[in-house]
Parts: C-alpha cells; sequence; structure tokens
C-alpha cells in the first residue's frame, strides 16, 4: 500500500477525537516538531503543515497532480468528476466554461436569491430562540444556493437540497455506505438535469449545464460522463465547506460577544472578518496531491504516487507567515497571504459566491439578533475538513 513502508512512523492521528481548540493545538507543536508529517492512517499518507511547502506543491502542477488522489481519505467512490479530478490539460476546458459562471460581476447578480434564502432558513431559527444552527441552517443552505444556481423547476431544486443534506451529514459522520448511496442519487439528479436541457436548453451564458452541453475542446464535443461528472462534482462542491465554516464562524462570534456588537454597529467590516475567519477557521486539511516521481520535501523522502495531504488549516495558522496566527485579527495586514481557496489550476472557481454566501450569512445573522450564545457541546467533524457539525445555540431576536 502506498505509505505504508517500514520506519516512517506515525506522527499524526487523524482518527482522534477533537474539540474546538485540540486540532490547531496539535498542528502548531507538529510545525515546530515534524512539519512534513507520516501517517499510517486511511493506508498511510503524508501531511504537508506548513504554509511554505503547501505553496511550493500547488504551484507545482506538473510534479504534484491531483488526478490520482484529490483528498484524504479518498472519498471518490462513483466515477471521475471533473474539473477537481483531473490535471492540465484535460481539465481546462471544464474549468474554462465554470469560470464563466463565477465571475464577481454574475456573482452579485445572485445577491438578492441568496439573501431571500438565508433569511427564510434564518427567521424560523431566530425565532424559536434558536436550537442547532447546523442542522437548522448551514447543512441546508448551500443546497438551497445551488439549487438556485442550476435554474432548477421546484421540485427538482427541493430534491437536491433534501440528498446534498443527507449527503453532507454522511460525508462527514464518515458513513461510507450511506455517502456511496447518496452519492449514487446524485448522479441520478445530475443526469436529469443534463436529460432537462438537453430537451430544453437555456442560453449558454445563463445556465452552467446548457454551457457544458455546447462546449467543444478541440473541435469535439465533452464526454457525456465527463460532463455528468462535472454536474455531479458541481452539485456538491460548494456543500461541505459552507457548512462547517458558518457553525465555526458561528461559535467564535458567541464566544466573542464584543466582536458581536461591533460588525452589528459597522457590517461594513463584515467582508474583513470574513478574510480572517477564512485564515483563522479554515475547513480544509486533506486536499491532496501525489508526485508523478520520487520527491523531497522537509528533508523527508516521499515516493512517487504516495498521498500527500495539504494541510490549509495548518498552512494559514503558519508562525513563519502570521504574527500571532492563533488570534483573530480584524484588517490583518497580510490576510491576502491566506490560502483557504488554494492556489494554482485547482484554485476554487466558485470562492467569489462563497464570499457572497458568507457575507450575506453573517449581514442577515447580526441583524437579526441582538445575542448569539452557545447552548451545549460542539460536534467536530473529522478528516478531510476542519469544522463544527453541530452547534447547538440561544439566540435572541433583534
Amino acid at each position: 500500500m502506498p505509505g505504508t513502508r517500514n520506519g516512517l512512523g506515525h506522527d499524526l492521528d487523524p482518527l482522534t477525537p477533537e474539540t474546538f481548540t485540540s486540532a490547531h493545538e496539535e498542528l502548531r507543536e507538529l510545525r515546530g516538531r515534524c512539519p512534513v508529517a507520516h501517517s499510517e492512517s486511511f493506508d498511510g499518507f503524508w501531511a504537508l503543515l506548513r504554509h511554505a511547502d503547501v505553496v511550493d506543491v500547488l504551484t507545482q502542477p506538473d510534479t504534484f497532480v491531483t488526478s490520482v488522489q484529490n483528498v484524504v481519505p479518498k472519498v471518490a467512490f462513483t466515477g471521475r468528476r471533473p474539473p477537481l479530478h483531473l490535471d492540465p490539460p484535460e481539465h481546462t476546458p471544464y474549468r474554462q466554461v465554470i469560470n464563466r459562471f463565477f465571475t464577481p460581476a454574475r456573482t452579485s447578480r445572485m445577491e438578492p436569491a441568496v439573501r431571500r434564502i438565508a433569511g427564510d432558513l434564518l427567521a424560523p431559527f431566530i425565532g424559536q430562540g434558536g436550537g442547532d444552527l447546523c442542522d437548522a441552517f448551514t447543512h441546508r443552505y448551500p443546497g438551497h444556493v445551488f439549487a438556485e444556481f442550476f435554474n432548477l423547476p421546484a421540485d427538482l431544486g427541493m430534491e437536491i437540497r433534501e440528498v446534498t443534506a443527507i449527503y453532507n451529514r454522511a460525508l462527514q459522520e464518515a458513513r461510507d455506505e450511506l455517502v456511496k448511496s447518496t452519492s449514487l442519487e446524485l448522479y441520478s439528479i445530475a443526469q436529469r438535469i443534463i436529460a432537462m436541457r438537453k430537451e430544453d436548453p437555456l442560453p449558454e451564458d445563463e445556465d452552467l449545464t446548457s454551457a457544458l452541453l455546447a462546449k467543444r475542446w478541440q473541435g469535439q464535443p465533452l464526454p457525456d460522463d465527463l460532463v455528468l461528472g462535472t454536474i455531479r462534482q458541481m452539485i456538491v462542491v460548494g456543500m461541505i465547506a459552507p457548512s462547517v465554516f458558518i457553525g465555526t464562524m458561528a461559535v467564535h462570534l458567541a464566544k466573542h460577544p464584543d466582536l458581536q456588537q461591533q460588525l452589528r454597529d459597522e457590517p461594513e467590516l463584515i467582508p474583513a472578518a470574513i478574510e480572517e475567519y477564512l485564515r483563522l477557521y479554515t475547513p480544509y486539511r486533506g486536499f491532496a496531491r501525489t508526485a508523478n516521481r520520487d520527491v523531497e520535501i522537509g528533508g523527508r523522502h516521499i515516493e512517487a504516487d504516495e498521498p500527500i495531504a495539504l494541510v490549509y488549516a495548518s498552512a494559514n495558522r503558519d508562525e513563519a507567515v502570521f504574527d500571532e496566527p492563533d488570534r483573530f485579527i480584524l484588517n490583518r495586514p497580510n490576510i491576502d497571504r491566506h490560502i483557504a481557496f488554494g492556489l494554482g489550476p485547482h484554485r476554487c472557481a466558485g470562492e467569489s459566491l462563497a464570499r457572497l454566501m458568507l457575507q450575506v450569512t453573517l449581514e442577515e445573522l447580526l441583524s437579526r439578533t441582538s445575542s448569539m450564545e452557545l447552548d451545549g457541546e460542539l460536534e467536530m467533524t473529522r478528516w478531510p475538513e476542519w469544522g463544527t457539525l453541530s452547534v447547538p445555540m440561544r439566540v435572541s431576536a433583534a
């Protein structure tokens, strides 16, 4: 098995139960002692913890590829899904289409719908004085937004919301059989979306599915199975990170009522707060690459095709880059060096929509409440994400 060579050791145990602070405490200790760590879990993998090492790998796509394994642990059970499962130049035509739909101008046109969705989901949660923010809001919100993004009719939109909520929870709880079964349901939904657009296409500049079906690459249409994989990937790509990250932001705000009030009084500071939250509470610690040749990183020999986890959550708290990295500092001077959305050819295409979703969420949550407090034990996700799975809260309506 790759990564299980004798004598490598077990520097990092990704299966250890975690609290809200324990993972970052362990990562801080490992950055100082063993910044290129090895784990025997998940059939063996390496973990890069320093900012410089992660950036080096992300900016060398010819050597460090994503097509062998794109995440630790490996969770792709049901086929190739562009563009994340492909390397340049094979992934290029899919990114060309996708990138057209995530420009800042196009994203801004979604703002009224995103705000309506956020308000509709938050209203009952706030009206009843709180509850589990993740169950009530974070597990549901992304599915509603992406149903809007795909221009889906009401019945199909409702189905995608229900299935993605189950898939989201199953993936974070590492329930592999449920992940597989719901993944197949998502493929079925993607097939129906494609069939609908083949029968009744929308203008290519208004609908991603129609644009993929119309795309020609080297004179040929994109392969049917990879168009299907792309739609399936897009249905889910924006689900997991917002669902764990929004709960995490809410935990921090609940612990810092002064910051809550500052952002209520000065909502223009919310975009800067989100950038610092993205750095401080980066939800990714398992995006992976494999080298197509033997390499040496940090004095450790890594063989070709061994999984390498790029631990963004550690890199964004690297003391060599960020002063007082474990503190929330509004308007941090070098905040642009955070890599929460990655770098290189696989940098998150949907980051403008993600930022919009996060900004609208904080604006609506803070403007509709006068206080937010934690009201029970947190439940944390497991690898490959870092963040919250359950956030019981008590809130007072504004």
